[in-house]
């Protein structure tokens, strides 16, 4: 007799099964409320000076290198390719929100871009006015209702909390088309990683022209980390969050928040530094992106 062939289940049938117990899981709660204390604060700033000196010994040079031998037009273009590569990531979290017409809009984009917009080169569907909504994994578990839990800034990933980190593994291994195509590749070269690593020059170029915000910072640190909690606030919100929320975030309900004391301590801090040349600082590698559109 010949042995039984054991049955393996599909890994699109794991994934729909995983995303239908996260939707069960999750269902019922409320979004999460901003936080803006920093227990990890020590930490952090520490890893902030060993993220720095990674992103000036490989990220920024490789960046620059990048924005040299491209035009503004051939970068354009592999921006709006990976943009339109990784919609999936959005699709997925989109439908994992309660997010339907979202998710269409998306879905939209992305066969638009890709029959029409040779391949993803050229971003037809902004020209046909179809809106575009980023999300993450981070951002489903922030909508129904998981706390953000500290901030973090994780080694060479830069600005996070201990919920949003889920989403480089959770969105990577589940919904970016790049990550799968590296998983299941037939190089045996090491060619499969190159697509990642052009996606994290490209993505790192777009904050070059946006460094002289980190230079005038009053403290270079919490600039990092408020500016990154209001961006993931309006990502929560999808571009509009509560009063409440943004009072909430800026410490007004804080009872211990002074800003006349903030704006004398920003006022000195400006006093001391004024007329000093200061080197470039890096922007984090999980901060912000400047848009291209």
């Amino acid at each position: 007799m010949k042995p039984l062939i054991a049955l393996r289940p599909s890994p699109v049938l794991i994934r729909s099964l995983l995303m239908a117990c996260l939707i069960v899981l999750l269902a019922g709660c409320t979004i999460a409320k901003p936080r803006t204390d920093d227990p990890l604060e020590h930490f952090n700033r520490k890893m902030e000076k060993v993220n720095d000196m990674f992103d000036y010994a490989l990220m920024r040079p490789a960046a620059i290198g990048y924005q040299k031998i491209t035009t503004p037009m051939m970068r354009n273009g592999v921006n709006n390719l990976f943009d339109t590569v990784r919609q999936p990531v959005n699709i997925a979290n989109q439908i994992l929100q309660g997010k339907p017409l979202y998710a269409v809009e998306n879905l939209g984009r992305m066969v638009i871009n890709l029959l029409l917009g040779f391949g993803g080169l050229n971003d037809l569907a902004s020209a046909l006015h179809i809106p575009k909504h980023d999300t993450d994994f981070g951002v489903t578990l922030a909508r129904w209702g998981v706390p953000e839990g500290d901030f973090l800034m994780a080694p060479f990933l830069g600005p996070t909390t201990m919920r949003d980190i889920t989403r480089f593994g959770v969105d990577s291994y589940l919904f970016d088309p790049i990550n799968y195509l590296q998983r299941n590749h037939g190089f045996k070269d090491g060619q499969y990683y190159i697509p990642t690593a052009m996606y994290m020059i490209s993505v790192r170029q777009q904050y070059l022209s946006a460094e002289g915000f980190l230079r005038t910072a009053f403290d270079r640190y919490a600039f990092i980390r408020d500016a990154y909690r209001q961006q993931r606030l309006n990502m929560i919100y999808y571009g509009n969050p509560p009063a409440e929320a943004v009072e909430q975030l800026q410490g007004m309900n804080d009872k211990n928040f002074d800003p006349d004391q903030l704006l004398q301590q920003q006022q000195q801090w400006e006093q001391q530094h004024k007329g000093k040349n200061k080197p470039p600082q890096s922007i984090p590698a999980g901060a912000a992106p400047v848009s291209t559109h």
